[in-house]
Formats: structure tokens, sequence, C-alpha cells
């Protein structure tokens, strides 16, 4: 049976993501790609880091997951408006093709912003597996490999966005967690969509703080973490 190639589709929010016959499960949230982004990841994550830590620069960050490039690039507006420094850092084995990041709707929203334009884009185009300044506060590394594989630096705060743990197990299991766990700074956070019982019950096992937190839009709650300080 020939391989079904991945789609785009619209979410609720009029955003786009991308689904994949094949595992049967799409990059974000059918409720809306671009509010569930910005709900676990910019507010219940990157706002909430600095608002704890305000005056630490840079932010070091790693995502696993680079996807559809929405959560970098919201952390790339984010930075240049706000004026804060960030390092980012992001995996993906498998990179989306230009047919289909070009025709995905974020490339006309960033289009739209003076300050911004092509930005987008740019996240996809530049090379893998280098680190480069995109912007005075922005400064990236992509890598095409997997989380078991991947080098970690110290991190103040994870976007864990990978694929649900019915379709990738193997990237929420404890191993892989305490990898992360010892990664992070004295206060970093790690956040995700997630709010499996059984997540939580491993990451309060590597003596992570667990908060109550709302989830985006047609989810009750989601996962947030924080490692205590010293």
């Amino acid at each position: 049976m020939e391989k079904q190639a991945p789609r785009i589709i619209t979410t609720e929010d009029g955003s786009h993501s991308v689904y994949l016959p094949e595992i049967n499960e799409s990059y974000h949230s059918s409720d809306g790609a671009f509010k569930e982004s910005i709900h676990v990841y910019l507010l219940y994550g990157l706002e909430a880091w600095y608002a704890r830590n305000r005056g630490k620069f840079p932010i070091r960050i790693f995502e696993v997951g680079f996807g559809t490039g929405l959560n970098a690039w919201l952390t790339l507006i984010w930075a240049e408006q706000n004026q804060v420094p960030v390092l980012y850092h992001t995996i993906e084995p498998y990179p989306l093709e230009k047919d289909i990041y070009e025709a995905l709707n974020f490339t006309q929203m960033d289009e739209t912003l003076t300050h911004f334009n092509g930005y987008f884009k740019r996240l996809h185009q530049m090379d893998w597996d280098k680190g480069m300044p995109m912007t005075d506060y922005f400064n990236i590394k992509k890598e095409k490999t997997t989380l078991q594989e991947v080098q970690l630096y110290p991190t103040d705060l994870v976007f864990f966005d990978a694929f649900s743990p019915k379709k990738q197990p193997e990237l929420w299991e404890m191993d892989v967690l305490e990898k992360i766990e010892d990664s992070m700074n004295p206060s970093a956070a790690f956040v995700t969509y997630c709010a499996a019982a059984n997540l939580k019950k491993n990451l309060g096992a590597l003596n992570l703080s667990l908060d109550e937190v709302p989830g985006p839009l047609g989810k009750k709650e989601m996962t947030r973490a924080w490692k205590k300080s010293k």
C-alpha cells in the first residue's frame, strides 16, 4: 500500500495544521492550531517563565518537534517585541517538504507583520544542524535528529510538542523524561499540551513541581512542571 502524503487541514480558529494519514494524527489541536500554541507555549510557557525569571538572559529553549515551525515563529516574534534574547534549540527527524510549509497560512500571516515579513519561511529554509542568529534577539539551531540521539544543552524552558503518547509512546517514557530533566536549569519549566496522568506521575517522580494549568480551547488541562531552584 502506497504511503499517503501529509496534507494541510484548517483548524477551528482558521489556522492551518498538518495531518499525517499514516498515524491518523495532526500536528496541532483541531480546535485551533494558533490558539493552542499561544496558550500552551507562549502564555503558560514563555510568559510564565519570564515572569518568574525577569532579567535572566538569554532564555534557553529546547523544543521537541519543530513541525510546522509555529512555536519557533511565535517565539521569534515575542523575543523581538520584548527585546529579550532567546537561544532556541529544536529537533525534527522528518521536516516538512517545501510545498507543504509554503502553503501553510502562517506564511500569509507573516507577510502582514511589517517587521517580521518572511521569517516564517526562513525558519524552514535555514540549514539543518547549524546554529545561526535570525534576528538581533533570536538565535536558533535546528537539528534533524531524534530525541533519543540529540545532545541537550542546559535549558530554561522545554516545549514538549511531540505527537501524543498513544502515537509516539517512546518519546514519553521515563528514560527520555529523565534525559530532559537532567538538562533543565534550576527554575526551568517543562510545558506540553498533554495532560496524561502517567506523564504527570513521571514528572513528579523526577522531583519536578507540577502546576494546575487550564488547557487550550477544547482541553480541560495541560501540563506544566518546574525544576526546583537551588
